[in-house]
């Protein structure tokens, strides 16, 4: 069981139990789950959940118009966490700390129905340090991960599948962007078949830098490159030829952690107004450091295609997305409610967030 600390239950006291959502909608804590991480539904409005440990687990009817099911654990690995989950097809896909695996799934099934199949290794120097969870997407049937870096800036890193975006193919992780310090939000825009990652960058800089960023990393040709640790933001820094400029941009240490992009054309009971389709909601984990601490909470990023309505402004990180869910902390101080992660929506086009901070997992829906 997580510990909760003694600040987190005074922020509980000074905030209330619930995190707040933009006015219009309501949010509902559906479920508990242990170091929840990365989220992924079914067509039957099942809920996977990856988590911080060696389960990931299943929600049954968490998009059902009323309560959700229990949680039961689904599958276990022997490689912790198991944090990454995408559902593509009949097959659920898990990203652990060193492997890359396949589940065989029917619409319905509550516990995985065969031994989890090794598709490919990461951290193949066997090193666990830093930068510990595999995020994993589909993207027009093809299978990608993300394996953030060993450190907070070194060159070169333990082993070449770390601080890099990789298709997953005949068995191996196949780079596709390197010097990416942490694409833990890996997310696939089903929209328009493109592959983005909000990305987690390096302390120890100038204060506020560097900005987050968030980025359709296929839009670049492969091996993109982010210029990590040596270039940072707007193509600051030495060598920095030939470095991709990120089309999104978040504070820094705000920590985008997962992303999901709202379908374009939705379906179902709980669609969200018209301002929302084809827009992305990213779930930012808030900073480990301060005073002050950057808060969690969760953005939207209203986009045309796979362009932000608004350009990346590298004198200010805040103007392309608005608030949509906050209140996980109180003011510039470390008391908080919880620390948002994975972000998927359901069948029936609402939301679900998580919190490995609390392990709450919420669904969000138009009142």
């Amino acid at each position: 069981m997580l510990k909760v600390s003694l600040a987190a239950l005074a922020a509980a006291a000074l905030l209330g139990a619930m995190p707040s959502v933009q006015r219009g909608f309501s949010i509902q804590h559906i479920a508990t789950v242990d170091g929840a991480r990365e989220l992924a539904a079914a067509p039957n409005g099942d809920l996977f959940v990856g988590t911080m440990g060696s389960d990931v687990y299943i929600i049954p009817r968490a998009d059902s118009a009323g309560a959700a099911g229990s949680p039961r654990v689904f599958a276990r690995f022997d490689d912790a966490p198991a944090a990454g989950v995408a559902l593509a097809g009949n097959s659920l896909y898990v990203g652990t700390q060193f492997a890359i695996w396949r589940i065989a799934y029917n619409t319905g099934d509550l516990h995985a129905r065969s031994a989890p199949q090794k598709l490919a290794a990461v951290r193949t120097s066997g090193i666990a340090r830093d930068h510990v969870t595999t995020s994993v997407a589909v993207v027009k049937g093809s299978l990608y991960a993300s394996v953030g870096s060993s450190c907070d800036a070194c060159r070169p890193d333990v082993d070449d599948t770390r601080a890099t975006i990789g298709r997953v193919t005949g068995g191996q992780y196949v780079v596709i962007t390197r010097n990416i310090r942490n694409a833990i939000a890996l997310a696939a825009n089903e929209n328009t078949g493109s592959l983005w990652a909000g990305v987690a960058g390096q302390d120890a800089l100038p204060a506020g830098h560097p900005y987050e960023i968030f980025d359709d990393v296929t839009a670049h040709p492969a091996v993109v490159n982010y210029g990590w640790p040596d270039c940072y933001e707007n193509h600051k820094g030495s060598n920095c030829n030939g470095v991709a400029v990120s089309r999104a941009v978040f504070p820094a240490y705000a920590t985008p952690i997962g992303a999901v992009f709202y379908p374009q054309h939705p379906r179902g009971k709980y669609v969200f107004p018209a301002h929302y389709p084809g827009g992305a909601f990213v779930t930012l984990h808030g900073s480990w450091h301060g005073p002050p601490f950057v808060a969690p909470q969760v953005v939207f990023v209203p986009m045309r295609g796979d362009s932000p309505q608004s350009g990346a402004d590298w004198t200010d990180p805040n103007k392309q997305w608005s608030y949509f869910v906050g209140g996980y902390q109180a003011g510039g101080s470390d008391q908080r409610i919880g620390r948002p992660t994975g972000i998927t929506v359901g069948p029936q086009s609402d939301l679900f967030v998580a919190d490995d901070m609390t392990g709450a997992i919420y669904r969000i829906r138009p009142r």
